[in-house]
């Protein structure tokens, strides 16, 4: 009979493809479209969500991934079947590729519910992919596998090692100042990124596919090994054959990313001074599995957590020597200590067991736990009058004098403010001011676009001046560097006191003390909010309307409200005709 002609098991592609009459005749005759058998039927459905485009510089080379995870499935029994996500690149996406985080995410688990798969292994690499798909597939909860596409080559020039974008940003001040000319700056652009793969510093690409390691949700590896390097592609081939046991054998996200998980992540990200945006991605992971993460765990971690990993921007080495150090195992084995070890990971083995003989083999890029590069780790929270829900500091990557300022505030009410004054020569500024942007944070960005690191005045860049202490409620880019407090929350486009900041204001940075502080009694702040006005919405329809309405704050992780908790996916529903 029509519904015994393929595997009767309770998995969700078994039922799929034995169900009775014209649903099950449907589902076996258009798979036998494509070429396959009902041998192949029989075996575990496993998706590949590949957010593969050339619209995504980072992602353009995950069609080769995807076919080694598919070598890999077929080797260990499964029937792998490949499917596309939205990719979100940072270099081409406008206005910024956050706004379609939460709409990303969702098309992921949109995909991994409404299909007859048993397992998946999300491609990613550029910024936003690796946290989108995560929360998507924890939000499905089915057994899942995440692979990144890996990290550039160190860029060159001249001898001199390059990285995107951090050298991006140095080279670009230097030319503004007059201290390279126009033909170098040229020379340099086609030598800073020179192969696949994403930005080669610690930025937040590098950032986010360091953690996975740590939360247990990536094979060992995965963080560090180039994108251009052979061990990439077997890398792919075991996680295709990894995750059909997993698939297999049921194990769920929910059982790999716990609390313990989470704050192995946080340690990590500490450890190698990775990215602020961390600090909105891993809450954001973390509310689909119903765990919340306070700011105050960031803050906590990092003060017992010394920054090991001498990588830039904090530092001097980039992913390539990272890896050649021993990559992502080896600095999870040295923060053993620090870390829950008995978590379990989609090896079937525990973060410990998978390092316990990871080799270290350069100590210039992996320092000890007893010799750090600094006593805390590379990221701090501060909050005060300024800041009542928090703000973010990559105090790593800062000038050390300026974590202890008061200056005079400079005020630009939105990006465009910033581009149309930041040059002008009469604007009144000096080197000990701070600057401080308002609406840019999820709501008045929109979309919380790595606009936080306000470019220094043209004029004071040619008196020397490479840093300031700037300010204000967006991100920056994980391979940006300075005196920078981000994410300050609420943010001002819904009335946080950073809204009511004023040209002449006196602001405090103590870091010592993580405080952020407005010198404004609050008599005068309570006139000021009196007078305060919203700035008009940014959408009125669309995708852009329903972000607005339900975007949470910052330390919420930026996710929909309606999207917090998971719903397990369950054996798929059909008709019966």
């Amino acid at each position: 009979m029509a519904q015994d002609a393929t595997k009767q098991n309770d998995s969700r592609s078994g039922l799929f493809f034995s169900e009775p009459h014209v649903a099950g005749f449907t589902h076996r005759a258009f798979t036998k479209a494509m070429g396959f058998d009902e041998e192949d039927m029989q075996r575990p459905v496993i998706g590949i969500c590949n957010t593969y485009s050339e619209l995504n510089n980072c992602n353009s080379h995950l069609r080769e991934l995807a076919e080694a995870v598919k070598r890999g499935v077929w080797q260990a029994g499964g029937f792998p079947m490949e499917f596309p996500t939205i990719s979100l690149g940072e270099i081409y996406l406008s206005p910024t590729s956050m706004l379609y985080r939460n709409l990303a995410a969702m098309d992921t688990e949109e995909m991994i519910r409404g299909n007859p798969i048993d397992g998946v292994v999300l491609l990613t690499n550029c910024d936003k992919t690796t946290p989108a798909a995560l929360m998507g597939a924890c939000s499905a909860d089915l057994p899942a596998i995440l692979l990144s596409g890996g990290p550039a080559l160190n860029g060159n020039f001249k001898g001199q090692m390059l990285g995107a974008c951090t050298d991006c940003r140095r080279m670009t001040a230097e030319w503004q100042a007059g201290t390279i000319d126009d033909e170098t700056y040229k020379e340099i652009e086609g030598s800073v990124f020179r192969s696949r793969g994403h930005c080669m510093v610690m930025g937040t690409a590098s950032t986010m596919n360091s953690l996975v390691e740590a939360l247990g949700i990536a094979l060992p590896g995965n963080g560090a090994t180039p994108a251009t390097d052979a061990a990439r592609i077997r890398l792919a081939e075991q996680a295709g054959r990894r995750i059909v046991t997993l698939a297999q054998e049921g194990v769920r996200p929910s059982q790999i990313i716990t609390r313990q998980a989470i704050e192995n992540a946080i340690t990590l990200v500490c450890a190698l001074g990775g990215s602020t945006n961390a600090v909105v991605h891993l809450p954001a992971i973390a509310g689909r599995l119903g765990i919340e993460i306070p700011l105050s765990l960031w803050d906590e971690i990092s003060r017992r957590t010394p920054l090991i990993a001498n990588m830039r921007p904090s530092g001097q080495f980039q992913m390539e020597d990272l890896h050649f150090a021993g990559g992502i195992p080896a600095v999870l084995r040295e923060l053993l200590p620090l870390l829950h070890g008995d978590a379990l990971t989609v090896t079937g083995r525990t973060l410990a067991e998978n390092v316990a003989n990871a080799p270290i083999h350069n100590r210039d890029v992996i320092h000890a736990l007893a010799e750090p590069l600094q006593p805390e780790g590379g990221l701090s929270i501060l909050s005060g009058n300024l800041a009542p829900d928090g703000a973010v500091i990559k105090q790593s990557a800062a000038t050390p004098a300026l974590l202890q300022h008061r200056g005079r505030a400079i005020v630009f009410t939105d990006v465009e403010d910033v581009r149309a004054r930041i040059n002008d020569p009469d604007l009144d500024v000096t080197p000990d001011d701070v600057l401080v942007l308002q609406n840019s944070g999820p709501v008045g960005g929109p979309g919380m676009p790595e606009v936080g690191i306000l470019p220094i005045p043209q004029k004071l860049l040619k008196q020397g001046v490479r840093d300031m202490l700037r300010i204000s409620d967006a991100r920056m880019s994980g391979t940006a560097y300075g005196a920078i407090v981000l994410h300050v929350a609420p943010e001002s486009a819904i009335g946080g006191p950073l809204a009511l900041v004023q040209d002449g204001d006196e602001i405090e940075l103590d870091f010592a003390n993580r405080r952020l502080h407005l010198y404004v009694d609050d008599e005068e702040l309570a006139r000021r909010r009196t007078a305060w006005q919203p700035p008009q919405p940014a959408f009125g329809r669309g995708y852009g309307r329903l972000y607005l309405q339900h975007v949470t704050q910052a330390p919420q992780g930026a996710d929909f409200d309606f999207l917090l908790g998971n719903d397990p996916v369950k054996p798929m529903e059909q008709p019966k005709f």
